[in-house]
């Protein structure tokens, strides 16, 4: 039996998301037994930023106003520059990031998506890492910032880069693993 058989894992994304931080873990994901749903603001296919030019399509399975959060094990977000950044214009993007949150299931976000758990109030008072350019963002929204490939609060997780994807990915399985956590409120 695989890791994650009967586990449902959202990935919620727009166009400019960093091309290896979504694909690598949906495959890895889907490889543990898990089912990978794409959600977006809009349907249809959003497009990766890879190196220092647009990548490759992904397809979107959901707008996010067809995501029911009871229907998932876990939230992956990742980073980019430009995706976090539209995501935390979006009041239902950061509703549904809430959602997950407030229901105790994984939230796991990579590289410039920690910006998401600043604007849902997730990050202030949690141990967190991300990308080094938005280190004194979280540190200013009450985070406390740690300098290390994966940093996990109560079924938060938190990673800095591409090159950490492998600790990422195996830390989100071992979380969906343990199940709901209990935290308090952000």
């Amino acid at each position: 039996m695989s890791a994650l058989n009967g586990k449902t894992i959202l990935i919620l994304a727009t166009n400019g998301f960093e091309q290896s931080e979504l694909e690598l873990p949906q495959t890895r994901l889907k490889e543990a037994g898990a089912e990978v749903h794409v959600a977006s603001l809009e349907p249809g296919e959003i497009k990766g930023w890879d190196n220092k030019n647009w990548g490759r399509a992904v397809k979107v399975d959901k707008t996010l106003d067809k995501v029911d959060v009871a229907s998932y094990d876990a939230l992956v977000l990742p980073g980019g520059q430009m995706n976090p950044d539209t995501l935390r214009g979006e009041e239902s993007a950061l509703a549904l990031i809430k959602a997950f949150f407030d229901q105790g299931k994984v939230v796991a976000a990579v590289c410039h998506a920690p910006w998401l758990l600043i604007e849902t109030g997730i990050a202030k008072g949690r141990k967190v890492t991300s990308y080094k350019t938005i280190k004194q963002d979280l540190i200013n929204a009450g985070a406390q910032w740690e300098n290390a490939a994966v940093v996990t609060d109560k079924g938060v997780i938190t990673s800095r880069m591409p090159d950490d994807l492998p600790a990422f990915i195996a830390k989100i399985i071992e979380e969906i693993q343990e199940g709901k956590h209990s935290r308090r409120a952000a």
